[in-house]
């Protein structure tokens, strides 16, 4: 635990991103959207203490940079927050061709225009996904972009979260059935992170489940199999029908409100700041 301030200068924050913004992977049925992930369950710590704290989630899964940017930019600048993070260009470095120096000149351009609102900003690096299935391919291209948003972090005087640095997510507890997402373990222990990089005291504390079994190598290739047909499959008829999960998906809270409560309807940005 970070005993290094007992308080938290926010009121307000803002999160944008794709699904793992969204909190795909950390099913919750009592939260908006039906999951939770780390950004909720950081605005949790972050609203102890703080009555007057309020908090939004534009994030929307399967969403590229450039649709993150378009789609969610404004809205949340509208929204007045003091602290803004952004995930983004993780489902551009999966694609055939991406390019993760035109990628970093439009997140450039991005943090300079949040940069100028005052607000504290939060920027994720891409984890080191050596050893996941599929999505190890790219790892080079996460490195390069990775590289570029430390850049970006120091030209703009933003904070990293480091997600290549954070270790535990090697392990199979720390992600979710279909490999490509974080499980509820994987967005505890990014949450844990994120506060530690705002050096803000909270009360998570790391888990310690019980290992895996190792398993005999064919019940290894079935549960492949099972993957590889209900999530692997997909994934790929998505990507060459030009399709995304996110399709038809709405920001879970696209208002600012308390993180505890029935989700705000509606609020007119700018009214009572």
């Amino acid at each position: 635990m970070n005993d290094s301030i007992l308080t938290h200068p926010w009121t307000r924050y803002v999160a944008l991103g794709d699904s793992f913004t969204e909190g795909i992977g950390d099913p919750e049925p009592s939260s908006p959207g039906g999951y939770r992930g780390w950004a909720d369950r950081v605005a949790e710590e972050l609203s102890h203490g703080t009555d007057e704290f309020k908090y939004a989630n534009l994030a929307i899964r399967g969403r590229l940079l450039g649709q993150i940017l378009s789609e969610q930019l404004e809205p949340a600048l509208a929204l007045k927050p003091d602290l803004i993070s952004i995930s983004a260009g993780g489902n551009d470095l999966i694609r055939p061709g991406s390019d993760p120096d035109a990628l970093a000149e439009q997140l450039d351009a991005a943090v300079a225009k949040m940069a100028a609102t005052g607000a504290t900003m939060l920027l994720f690096n891409g984890p080191d996904i050596r050893d996941t299935p599929v999505l190890g391919i790219v790892r080079g291209r996460v490195a390069i972009y990775n590289e570029h948003l430390r850049t970006i972090a120091a030209r703009h005087d933003a904070i990293i979260a480091d997600m290549w640095s954070l270790r535990q997510p090697a392990g199979t507890q720390m992600w979710d059935v279909d490999r490509l997402h974080f499980s509820p373990l994987g967005h505890h222990t990014i949450a844990m992170m994120v506060l530690d990089a705002l050096n803000v005291k909270h009360s998570l504390v790391p888990l310690e489940p019980t290992p895996l079994p190792q398993q005999k190598w064919q019940a290894a290739r079935a549960e492949d199999l099972v993957w590889a047909r209900e999530f692997l499959f997909p994934w790929v008829l998505r990507r060459l029908r030009h399709q995304s999960s996110g399709d038809g998906i709405s920001a879970k809270r696209p208002t600012p409100g308390p993180v505890f409560g029935p989700p705000v309807i509606a609020e007119v940005p700018g009214a009572g700041d």
